[in-house]
């Protein structure tokens, strides 16, 4: 009988430290505004607001002939109805603006593409026909494959409109978020009315943000805060009038103390190091909001092997919790597993608020038990996202969006470097897979159950730690025919293919019987003496007798 086919597997990346965060923010409220504080705050917001949408319209209007030239004159002219540093924020943050929606275009591209593909090979194959080695197979029915002829159609149509735009380098952006432009036609949907969701329209596309410059006075001049918490902002020149305070500034009533990485920040602006700041409203709230933040280059990077010291915390993302385990430096799990939940719905503040209690959990765990880093996987569901890929299976395309990949890592990676833990990241294939055959058994008892997620943490733990997931095999019983035999299957580190399944041994399936023990009898001499004469006397030799 012939070997079944199997698929071949995929080259698996080798694991990596992930960079820490590039920058710190933080947050505050402005307590005790006065009517007077909050009246200039919204005319500032609002005048630099417009200026800031005609300089996006125009960046995008200069498409890819933009150069130095182009955003000095843009530069020049804003500095005339503002002043030279609100001028410099406007152009950096409609800079990084257009080149986001650059990227976001480029990703829709891709998507386009990916889609268009997918849709040409199920159409090419006879209706009915299934799928084999991870691509899909044909459509359903009939009817189902002319629907979809209409839909490659418009997907065609979509990418030659999107790829001619990026050609020319025409991009789509919105000052105030695309999700809160679109609530306007659906009012009753997003459960607001016409006054309140124009407020939040209003306060979504003020602009309130200076950036920082290191030697300057408390690292910025246009919204400079004191070590003691003091307030004030430079006004524009055409509301100059408003100013209490010399030189055109007006001084806030309200103080911030920043309760969170408060030293930090004190310590750099002491040091009149720069420190971006940016002040927004919540219309929801009716609150003020001054965030604080700057980039940071002292990061120290720390080696694979140095992480790896002293074992690994393997971590398994799912759609509503952290599956963990504690994996020490030869890749054995030690202790019982942890599992840190989390539930992500409602609010956008609520969902991220559940990440952090999780991940303070997880980090809390592995300080504790004195690791120096946690492995995870690094997952990304950008093509199982797609209806062309997974059409019937919604609820399969509705878990893998639920996976909060982008926001966990982001969060993860902020506080590990807080606490002083480093990040593995691992290539995702086949760990759920090979840590439910290789680990989920073995680690179960009488009274635990280990479930697929903890054994896939496993997986993972061991694949940070330049560790083949198989296990090694356990030794026969020494009552056994082969107590003599190989001990073990394990694979060495340099071995090619030592993350696949072991081949298959021809011969019986019993440890009595060699392998080979079949040839061996076809090819061994015969000990019967054939057509041998009836008649034939066997005589014994007598015994030699010695005294």
């Amino acid at each position: 009988m012939a070997e079944p086919t199997r698929k071949p597997l995929r080259q698996i990346a080798r694991p990596f430290v992930v960079d820490g965060p590039c920058g710190v923010s933080i947050r505050d409220r402005l307590k005790g505004l006065t009517g007077e504080d909050e009246k200039v705050l919204r005319l500032v917001g609002e005048h630099m607001g417009q200026l800031s949408s005609r300089d996006l319209a125009r960046r995008c209007r200069d498409g890819l002939d933009h150069s130095t030239d182009t955003w000095a004159a843009r530069k020049r002219e804003l500095t005339a109805q503002s002043s030279s540093r609100w001028a410099g924020s406007v152009t950096s943050s409609t800079h990084d603006q257009w080149g986001l929606s650059r990227r976001a275009q480029h990703a829709h591209l891709q998507s386009l593409d990916s889609a268009v593909r997918t849709v040409r090979h199920r159409l090419s194959l006879p209706v009915g026909e299934k799928g084999s080695r991870g691509k899909p197979g044909g459509y359903r029915s009939k009817h189902e494959w002319f629907v979809k002829t209409r839909r490659l159609a418009i997907l065609e149509d979509e990418y030659e409109r999107v790829a001619a735009e990026r050609e020319a380098g025409r991009v789509s952006a919105v000052r105030g978020g695309r999700r809160l432009l679109k609530q306007r036609h659906n009012l009753e949907a997003a459960q607001k009315s016409e006054p309140q969701w124009r407020t939040e329209w209003q306060a979504a596309r003020w602009f309130l943000t200076a950036d920082g410059e290191s030697g300057k006075r408390f690292g910025n001049e246009t919204i400079r805060i004191t070590p003691d918490g003091g307030v004030s902002i430079k006004l524009p020149a055409p509301l100059a009038d408003l100013a209490n305070a010399k030189h055109g500034r007006y001084v806030l009533t309200a103080k911030v103390s920043f309760p969170h990485r408060g030293a930090e920040w004190h310590d750099r602006v002491t040091a009149n190091r720069a420190v971006a700041y940016r002040i927004h409203f919540n219309a929801t709230s009716s609150r003020w909001y001054l965030d604080a933040s700057w980039t940071r280059k002292d990061l120290p990077v720390v080696p694979l092997d140095t992480l790896r010291a002293g074992g690994v915390i393997g971590v398994d993302t799912n759609a509503d919790h952290l599956a963990a385990w504690l994996l020490d430096e030869p890749g054995n799990p030690t202790g019982a597993p942890r599992r840190f939940d989390y539930h992500l719905s409602g609010t956008a503040t609520h969902r991220d608020a559940q990440l952090r209690h999780a991940l303070t959990g997880l980090l809390h765990w592995a300080k504790a038990t004195g690791v120096q880093a946690i492995a995870i996987e690094d997952l990304d569901f950008t093509d199982s996202k797609t209806r062309e890929k997974h059409g019937r299976k919604k609820k399969f395309r509705q878990l893998i969006s639920g996976i909060p990949t982008g926001k966990l890592r982001a969060r993860l990676l902020s506080m590990c470097a807080e606490a002083g833990v480093g990040v593995i990241a691992v290539d995702p294939a086949y760990t759920s897979m090979w840590g439910a055959e290789h680990w989920q058994k073995p680690l179960a008892g009488k009274r635990r159950q280990t479930s697929r997620h903890a054994a896939a943490s496993v997986a993972i733990g061991r694949r940070a730690l330049g560790h083949a997931i198989r296990r090694r095999t356990a030794p026969p019983r020494q009552h056994q025919s082969d107590a003599g035999g190989h001990r073990t299957a394990q694979a060495r580190p340099l071995d090619r293919g030592r993350e696949g399944t072991r081949p298959r041994v021809p011969g019986p399936r019993t440890r009595s019987v060699q392998p080979d023990a079949e040839r061996t009898r076809a090819t061994s001499a015969s000990k019967t003496v054939r057509n041998a004469p009836d008649d034939q006397d066997w005589v014994q030799d007598s015994l030699l007798l010695t005294d």
